[in-house]
């Protein structure tokens, strides 16, 4: 009886180690034999920045709303929000619900001209992430994935965490790694950062504490018979690596990373006792610990029905958030070292539908919109471009999504024009080239 309870205890715990084992292989392998057939990693810039938190509004956040309201277009443009604020920058005015952002305009530039021309959410946003147009014969990895293969375990980290991180759940309705394959898919955390306890996938269990994980490995190596007979084999001393590393993510410094009650209650409370707000604070804390690139995935901004009813509940609740990120950021001693980039898809209709059953909707709107980058070289104060007088079109400097990411590449140390790595050996670039020479195209220089 003793015997069959022992495996029946075994059989219960297999899928626990087996599963441990997967996820620390998964996240700290590096390229063996794959990595040996792929093209040879571009020559790094000096870099100003070390990280990214990457606001993704999924959905597409509205531009009128947000950072370029156009008062004087009227109620049929900008409904009840109709009063913009001055912002701690002269001359910059920022929605209405948005005054915690409005003092922190000194450290965030606006680009109001983003255009890209796609108002399918899987395409707008492979190409805002990507930097190269969806319908191509390959499929290209995100601009997380680049800088995890480029700054990652490859290019120097060797934090236990794995360098790409979504809070909570993956940002897009596309293979985030492209081609690059699955190594470079982003690690999802699942759970809830505004939960007593922030259940991690595959790393903080909901119910169960350390003491009972410690009994658990222990538990596990008495009854590991076969490494005790074959100790000296080296798949086992391997096996038994990955295993130490798995156990160090849940009861050593990186389980407890993502303990958001080792912060001040005050300082959780200026983030705002949210998801969102709880997230801010998460991504500090992850780029802090040196993670490369972080993503809060922001959902909820798909407004098609009754889009001021929402923007009255979700837009305080970003402003919140952002703002205290910002300066959370800079009382770290981290702005100048991590960028902060805010964007969705695309926009939101300037026009506003009052028809039913729309009852004061906007749609998608790639035309048209805004982005917001912070930090790591970028400067503060500025405004990039300009939208027409209803928001429509763009009227100055227009921005494509290749010269965003290009810049935040460039800032990160990485040469934007320089080689793709793939298996194929291709030639590829990481970004495609800045087409047309014609004013307006290119990165951003006026504010690196």
């Amino acid at each position: 009886m003793k015997g069959v309870q022992v495996a029946a205890a075994t059989t219960r715990r297999l899928p626990l180690v087996l599963g441990l084992v997967w996820l620390t292989g998964v996240m700290l392998l590096t390229c063996t034999a794959a990595g040996a057939q792929e093209t040879t990693a571009p020559e790094p810039l000096v870099a100003q920045a070390k990280s990214v938190i990457q606001v993704w509004l999924w959905g597409g956040p509205p531009h009128l709303d947000t950072f370029d309201p156009k008062p004087e277009a009227g109620y049929d443009y900008c409904g009840p929000f109709n009063k913009p604020i001055e912002t701690n920058v002269p001359g910059i005015s920022i929605g209405q619900l948005l005054p915690q952002l409005a003092q922190q305009a000194d450290k965030y530039s606006i680009i109001r001209s983003m255009t890209h021309g796609n108002n399918g959410h899987e395409t707008a946003a492979y190409l805002v992430q990507t930097g190269h147009q969806p319908g191509e014969r390959l499929v290209y990895p995100a601009l997380g994935a680049l800088v995890s293969r480029l700054k990652g375990y490859e290019g120097g980290y060797t934090g236990l965490v794995p360098p790409y991180i979504v809070l909570t759940a993956p940002q897009g309705r596309f293979d985030e790694a492209g081609f690059l394959g699955p190594r470079y898919k982003p690690f999802a955390t699942g759970g809830d950062p505004n939960a007593k306890r922030f259940v991690v996938e595959g790393v903080v269990s909901e119910g169960i504490t350390d003491e009972r994980q410690r009994g658990r490995a222990e538990l596990r190596s008495s009854l590991d018979l076969l490494q005790q007979l074959m100790p000296g084999l080296p798949q086992f001393a391997k096996l038994g690596a990955y295993r130490e590393k798995a156990y160090e993510m849940i009861l050593g410094d990186a389980g407890k990373l993502f303990d958001l009650s080792q912060e001040e209650d005050a300082l959780r409370d200026r983030y705002g006792r949210n998801t969102f707000g709880q997230s801010c604070l998460m991504a500090r804390r992850l780029v802090e610990a040196g993670v490369p690139y972080v993503t809060i995935n922001y959902g909820g901004w798909d407004t098609h029905k009754q889009h001021f009813q929402a923007m009255r509940r979700k837009l305080p609740e970003m402003d919140k958030g952002m703002a205290t990120l910002l300066q959370d950021l800079a009382d770290h001693d981290l702005l100048d070292s991590t960028i902060v980039w805010w964007s969705g898809e695309f926009g939101r209709t300037p026009k506003v539908d009052w028809q039913p059953p729309w009852n004061g909707g906007r749609s998608h709107y790639g035309a048209c919109f805004s982005a917001v980058v912070a930090g790591g070289g970028f400067k503060g104060g500025r405004v990039v471009g300009a939208s027409d007088a209803r928001g429509e079109q763009v009227a100055q400097r227009p921005v494509y999504p290749r010269d965003l990411l290009g810049s935040i590449l460039e800032l990160m140390g990485i040469d934007p024009e320089g080689p793709m790595p793939n298996s194929r050996g291709l030639d590829l670039k990481l970004m495609p080239s800045e087409g047309s020479p014609a004013e307006g195209t290119g990165r951003l220089r006026e504010i690196m």
